[in-house]
């Protein structure tokens, strides 16, 4: 199920405002680079911001993601002519051989059992060809994020086409591996109030290594998230 605040149009419409300053896609579009990536493959692309900046470069780039609605916001931006985008996820991809497959933003932590995690490994698998490489992050469960999901720390209220939107989160529970919360989305223009509720996996980094080998991948390396230092683990892995 996709969670509303990447699903629901009106809340889509103002997620690159509310998210701004995604300094992590600066460092993805490095190891593009670094890697000699010519053929890219987003998984969970959402509303198309690396894709387009990839796209823009001269990167050959397939966005895929499950929500209709970011993938609309996707296709509405500069150089997303230039993007094959698709309706679906990692398992349900048509054959490709791209040189690096990435997911930005946490998405790793969205797959809620061992099969669907499996299953998306597998997918990004044939996806890639030989000797090419996934690159994702996931937050180090030690560092407790969490705890800073409160609507204190939160808050904050952005201008918008028309108003303001005022949110926060919640957190609603913590019942390790698993946390979940609430995002709360209120317009000024009608009032109108909506909810996102999200869960995430916190899995500790040698499950993560150990599924991935199990997936036919080969840990080159795991390196820190330049704009999260020591809070995110960034796993650098290679096709077998």
């Amino acid at each position: 199920m996709v969670d509303a605040k990447f699903g629901e149009p009106r809340l889509v419409a103002v997620y690159d405002l509310l998210d701004a300053g995604r300094g992590d896609l600066e460092h993805y579009a490095a190891m593009v680079s670094e890697f000699g990536a010519r053929r890219v493959l987003d998984v969970g692309c959402g509303t198309g911001e690396l894709a387009c900046l990839l796209a823009r470069d001269g990167v050959d780039v397939v966005g895929v993601d499950p929500a209709e609605a970011s993938l609309e916001v996707a296709r509405g931006k500069e150089f997303a002519d230039r993007v094959r985008w698709i309706h679906g996820d990692a398992t349900t991809l048509p054959p490709l051989r791209v040189d690096l497959a990435v997911m930005t933003g946490n998405v790793a932590q969205v797959f809620l059992t061992d099969d669907e995690w499996s299953a998306t490994l597998d997918g990004v698998h044939a996806a890639v060809k030989p000797d090419g490489r996934f690159v994702f992050e996931t937050r180090d469960p030690s560092q407790r994020a969490w705890e800073e999901w409160t609507r204190e720390n939160t808050h904050q209220v952005q201008e918008i086409p028309g108003g303001t939107v005022e949110s926060w989160t919640d957190l609603l529970s913590v019942e390790l591996p698993f946390v979940s919360f609430r995002g709360t989305y209120v317009f000024s223009s009608d009032g109108a109030v909506l909810t996102s509720d999200s869960t995430l996996w916190f899995r500790e980094r040698d499950e993560i290594e150990e599924s991935l080998v199990a997936a036919g991948f080969a840990v080159d390396e795991v390196r820190g998230a330049p704009d999260r230092p020591g809070k995110e683990f960034v796993f650098v892995a290679r096709r077998l």
